[in-house]
């Protein structure tokens, strides 16, 4: 009979045990719901203002980030030619195989065919550069017509730069392709 007892005085020990190991649990859910309650009253209290006045504030450069890193990507588009260019360039070749009969000279299909796709895609590739760089350059300028001694975070202004010069550099590239400076057409004569 002792060792029912001590079975059962065991059981009993082990059902207390358990019992307060799942209150504890349940302590620590309802603690962690009622600090996501006042995380998330807290974060509506700083994204509408509170009744004293509190109003967020903006994280800092994410419009500036944002532009200097769709600066970039225009450049790089400049630079790669770009899937409008290629399907401007392709349509422009298809026109050209329409507008000349198989009875034109060898330098006139040449033209129509390749040089008109050619300065199409050199044109695309030059809007692409030139939005690069202007996007560029509002990044750049931006502060100049922010909040004073709000400084531009470096990240922003190295993107920036590398879009400028991305844009820089494909446009030098477009007006030399559709000048026909770079890679110009073969004579046919």
């Amino acid at each position: 009979m002792a060792t029912k007892t001590a079975d059962v005085s065991r059981t009993d020990d082990e059902r207390a045990r358990q019992e307060a190991a799942a209150g504890t649990e349940d302590e620590v859910r309802e603690a962690e719901t009622e600090e996501a309650a006042a995380g998330a009253e807290g974060a509506e209290v700083a994204e509408h203002g509170a009744e004293s006045g509190e109003v967020r504030e903006k994280s800092p450069g994410v419009g500036q980030g944002a532009g200097a890193v769709v600066s970039a990507a225009l450049g790089l588009v400049s630079l790669s030619g770009g899937w409008i260019g290629t399907v401007a360039a392709a349509r422009e070749t298809l026109v050209g195989q329409l507008r000349t009969s198989s009875g034109a000279s060898v330098g006139k299909q040449i033209k129509e065919v390749y040089g008109d796709a050619w300065h199409t895609t050199a044109l695309w590739a030059g809007l692409f550069a030139l939005a690069a760089l202007v996007v560029g350059v509002v990044v750049l300028v931006r502060p100049a017509f922010g909040t004073p001694g709000r400084p531009q975070a470096a990240w922003i202004r190295s993107v920036a730069w590398a879009g400028v010069s991305l844009g820089v550099v494909g446009l030098l590239l477009a007006v030399l392709k559709y000048s026909d400076a770079l890679l110009a057409l073969p004579s046919t004569g």
